[in-house]
């Protein structure tokens, strides 16, 4: 007689966190396709409101650069750049405008010292290396049934969870910070700043997913592979 294996904490916990994700991202799309349509009335591009951001804050060392692809926007602390996607340097559309804002956000609490973003920055090491050898550790733990080479692996994992939780205040600060600027000099104003919102909300929503995931994933290797010398 066949022998089937159904993980049904895959069932229970993975499928839900990744329909959460694939909602997410939806949205994102959603918001940023629909925002993307709407131009602010002062004719702001995505690299003015960043300049903008960073000059109210005194921040001169920080270059402003575009790249490649859709919503590929991003802040590198190692080089100073803001680097704005295709779809954001040269627009003046609300969605634009706030997605570099959101980065030049980021070049803030990085100016501040915000603490956060210090400690997502210290576990990024341990997370990179968690990400490739977590799964390796725990499949030599179960070979050689030794269940702390078991627990070290899911202990590495564990880290891919922490930095998705840290990133969560980084994320909403950042986003906070480039709401408040952009409304307090009015940048954009009623509608429009409802807009850049609406945008920054859903792109929060992905950051949620991602640490949901993260930890249905944990709580799944725990489940499967914590304490197996005690079932044993």
């Amino acid at each position: 007689m066949p022998w089937f294996y159904v993980d049904y904490y895959y069932i229970i916990l993975i499928i839900p966190a990744l329909l959460f994700g694939f909602w997410a991202q939806a949205k994102v799309n959603s918001a940023y396709s629909k925002y993307s349509r709407v131009r602010n009335m002062r004719g702001y591009t995505g690299a003015d409101a960043a300049r903008f951001i960073l000059e109210q804050n005194g921040i001169y060392d920080v270059t402003i650069c575009r790249t490649a692809g859709k919503l590929t926007d991003h802040y590198d602390p190692r080089n100073k750049t803001i680097n704005l996607s295709e779809g954001v340097y040269d627009s003046t559309s609300v969605a634009a405008v706030g997605v570099a804002a959101h980065e030049a956000g980021h070049a803030v609490q990085h100016a501040v010292g915000y603490f956060p973003i210090k400690v997502r920055e210290a576990v990024i090491p341990i997370t990179q290396i968690g990400s490739y050898l977590y799964f390796p550790i725990i499949i030599l733990g179960i070979i050689f049934s030794y269940q702390p080479l078991v627990n070290a692996g899911i202990i590495l994992f564990s880290f891919l969870a922490i930095f998705q939780l840290v990133t969560l205040p980084v994320e909403f600060n950042a986003s906070n910070r480039a709401i408040t600027t952009l409304g307090r000099n009015e940048i954009l104003y009623g509608d429009e700043l409802r807009g850049a919102k609406a945008v920054l909300k859903a792109a929060a929503l992905t950051y949620v997913a991602a640490l949901v995931s993260s930890l249905a994933q944990l709580l799944r290797l725990v489940l499967i592979f914590g304490g197996r010398n005690n079932r044993d």
